[in-house]
């Protein structure tokens, strides 16, 4: 089963990928996690990924590329992974099918987590943080942290940059005129399914278990 998640920030990805991974024990392949270690391993690639992240630029689409293959090579992913955060424009998407074709791997699902703009402004600016321990909460969800105080180690909750009004609303504006375009590409594929992202997590996880059960 290899299966792909798309969704706008906010959407629930990593929440589902989670619930994902430990239903049916398939490798994360994460792009940001598989960047931070090929630069602590000193790859090739990772060296030159390092050069770019160190200069404060976006790291090429074929080094990106390479180190996706390279993880995809690895024997764990044999029967089966899960894409999370890869392919971001058509672009990828497109090298990322040479890539499963030349590995012999094909995508199972795309997974497409469907929630309402407001909604997703709604959710990524309730967002609050500690600044002691790093936890995550929710206003709207957890309306006893309105104090700002955190319920874990009684830190100072605080809404981060990204999470604020004007930088979340930016960030949807790009994922629908760089990622959204997958959405038909996937659906020309024959591989797109779409799920409802309004609902409680519980039931979105069962729409998209059900889903991957085919």
């Amino acid at each position: 089963m290899n299966v792909m998640l798309l969704g706008a920030p906010g959407a629930g990805k990593g929440t589902q990928a989670a619930k994902i991974i430990e239903a049916y024990g398939l490798p994360h392949i994460s792009t940001g996690d598989i960047l931070r270690k090929a630069v602590a391993d000193q790859t090739s690639l990772g060296l030159e990924a390092k050069r770019y992240m160190d200069a404060g630029e976006l790291v090429p689409d074929e080094v990106v590329i390479g180190l996706v293959k390279e993880r995809l090579s690895q024997s764990d992913t044999d029967k089966g992974f899960i894409l999370d955060g890869f392919p971001r424009t058509v672009v990828q998407a497109d090298a990322l099918g040479e890539v499963l074709v030349e590995l012999g791997k094909e995508l199972t699902a795309v997974v497409s987590i469907d929630v309402d703009r407001q909604a997703l402004i709604e959710r990524l600016t309730a967002r609050r943080t500690c600044k002691a321990c790093g936890a995550i909460f929710n206003v709207v969800a957890q309306p006893e942290i309105a104090d700002g105080v955190c319920p874990v180690c009684g830190g100072e909750l605080y809404q981060r940059d990204d999470d604020t009004v004007q930088t979340v609303t930016n960030r949807l504006n790009v994922y629908e005129r760089s990622t959204a375009p997958l959405i038909d590409y996937y659906t020309e594929k024959g591989v797109l399914r779409h799920v409802d992202g309004n609902r409680d997590v519980s039931d979105v996880w069962t729409a998209v278990d059900a889903v991957l059960k085919g």
